[in-house]
């Protein structure tokens, strides 16, 4: 199939699956796998193969830049030992838990190994996708350690791949030259890639120039740590954790505008077609190995998928009783979480794209690449379809608290900040020579702001947040009647169409202030 109609036919699956799963009240990233297995059926579509490179240099760098841009640090300080052991000591250990499962059933040890290490890390892509019911705090340390896992899981492949290919003894020393060159040498390119980007973005105020040169900064973060044979993954996410702090200091409300809408469009579309691809390379994977091996190879799918559950679920509690045994101290007493949490964690432990990107990274002339490819992609769609159903039923039995955290702290930060605009309207209006009745208006309007935080509706009568909303809702209604009417305008003649996209650009902006208020009216 040639590319364009490869493209064509991804976007058409990633655009049906999004409108058929809200109908069909499943989670979209499943309805995309679903399609992907059909379509992979029929015998034009064989043809499509998911490169290795793609994922590792196109979606990889930009999917789990953004995540890391959206990432909250505190969170993740919070929570910092718990993340690190998570990616770092839980994927050596599914590494060997699978990789023993894969010898015990006839498998060699450094073929299992680079199975074991291809399905070791959880996918960032798909928990953000798929997790996103769970409570603020569970999802970013599951996000958290998805972002850093990958590191750890490359290092092992690297090695196991050195010793298949070549032979080659490493001794312990090496093994830590790795993985430090891996970490260190990752980590330094991402904050150097965060330090540089940070100044070039506060000093680019049109829009277009300053998003381009956002994009810029994953790929060129990777590609610096790939030269130096250090993890790019891991200065992706640096890179975007660092610029998660200095961002808001740069750019325009244009900009930031622009860059949410851009970015959410491509990693909403790259997530699709990661999971529309993954249902097809299941069936490449299918024809690839012998059909005599098919039945034992699916029976290793399923025995691994749940090893990774058992090794997920019991190194969460015995983590647990270490850091208990070792610190005692009433923070982190605060920090702990109920067993019904761990297990959300562990049936929240994703499969995805970076698993299926190392086990295709398998060099051609190696023993069992076929059978690797099969048995990660059987474990991705087990993981993908058996826990992202299960998963909703799964958070539900958990009985989580209420989340209220971020709703409060929105209220509290909202109010701290109107009430400072208050008390430094004096000094501001002094310093640039606004007239006094215009500061009182402007004034008035803060207040009105700051009365309608939080207020609580009355029985029997409307409360200023009511009234807000209806006004929001009257005002939209008038955006739409004067954008009627520029377009007749235009269709009639009487003005061209520059002038209504200069108009309608206006307008979309009131719009876009009126709509969230609008919207909560009928909430």
């Amino acid at each position: 199939m040639d590319p364009l109609t490869t493209f064509v036919l991804i976007g058409a699956l990633v655009v049906a699956a999004a409108w058929l799963a809200p109908r069909l009240r499943l989670p979209a990233p499943l309805v995309q796998l679903l399609l992907g297995l059909l379509v992979g059926l029929l015998p034009q579509v064989r043809s499509i193969h998911l490169p290795s490179d793609a994922v590792l240099v196109l979606f990889l760098p930009a999917l789990l830049f953004w995540e890391a841009l959206m990432t909250p640090l505190r969170e993740v300080r919070r929570d910092l030992r718990v993340i690190l052991l998570l990616s770092t000591l839980l994927v050596v250990a599914t590494t060997f838990g699978t990789a023993g499962i894969g010898v015990a059933l006839g498998w060699g040890w450094l073929p299992a190994l680079v199975l074991g290490a291809a399905l070791a890390p959880t996918d960032a892509t798909a928990v953000g996708a798929l997790a996103r019911a769970l409570p603020h705090r569970n999802v970013i340390q599951l996000r958290a350690e998805s972002l850093v896992n990958d590191g750890t899981a490359l290092v092992i492949y690297t090695i196991v791949i050195g010793l298949a290919a070549s032979g080659a003894h490493y001794s312990g020393w090496e093994i830590t030259g790795l993985v430090g060159l891996a970490y260190g040498g990752g980590a330094a390119v991402g904050l150097l890639a965060g330090l540089l980007g940070t100044f070039v973005l506060r000093r680019l105020t049109d829009p277009l120039l300053h998003n381009a040169a956002l994009v810029l900064v994953p790929f060129a973060s990777f590609l610096a740590a790939e030269q130096i044979h250090a993890s790019g993954v891991i200065a992706v996410v640096i890179a975007g954790l660092y610029l998660s702090r200095t961002g808001p200091r740069s750019g325009t409300p244009q900009s930031r505008q622009q860059r949410d809408g851009f970015w959410t469009l491509a990693t909403s579309t790259l997530n699709g077609a990661l999971f529309v691809l993954i249902g097809i390379e299941a069936q490449s994977a299918m024809r690839s190995v012998p059909l005599a091996s098919i039945p034992m190879l699916l029976v290793l799918c399923v025995l691994i998928w749940i090893a990774i559950l058992l090794i997920r679920f019991g190194f969460q509690m015995i983590t647990t009783w270490g850091i208990r045994l070792v610190d005692r101290s009433p923070a982190q007493r605060q920090k702990r979480m109920t067993h019904r949490a761990r297990v959300v964690s562990t049936v929240a432990g994703f499969r995805g794209a970076i698993s299926l990107a190392v086990a295709l990274a398998v060099p051609a002339d190696m023993p069992g690449r076929a059978e690797i490819i099969f048995v990660a992609t059987g474990v991705i769609i087990l993981t993908i379809l058996a826990q992202g159903m299960l998963l909703p039923a799964v958070i539900r039995w958990a009985r989580f608290e209420p989340d209220t955290m971020v709703a409060a702290e929105f209220t509290r930060a909202h109010r701290a900040a109107l009430l400072s605009a208050i008390h430094a309207s004096p000094g501001l209006a002094r310093e640039i020579d606004v007239p006094e009745h215009v500061r009182e208006r402007v004034v008035e309007e803060y207040r009105d702001r700051l009365e309608r935080i939080g207020a609580a509706p009355e029985p029997g009568r409307s409360t200023r947040r009511d009234l807000d909303h209806d006004y929001a809702a009257l005002s939209l209604a008038l955006v739409d009647h004067t954008r009627e009417v520029v377009i007749r305008l235009r269709n009639h003649g009487a003005i061209s169409d520059a002038t209504l996209h200069r108009l309608q650009t206006r307008l979309d902006r009131d719009a876009l202030h009126l709509t969230p208020a609008s919207a909560e009216r009928h909430d």
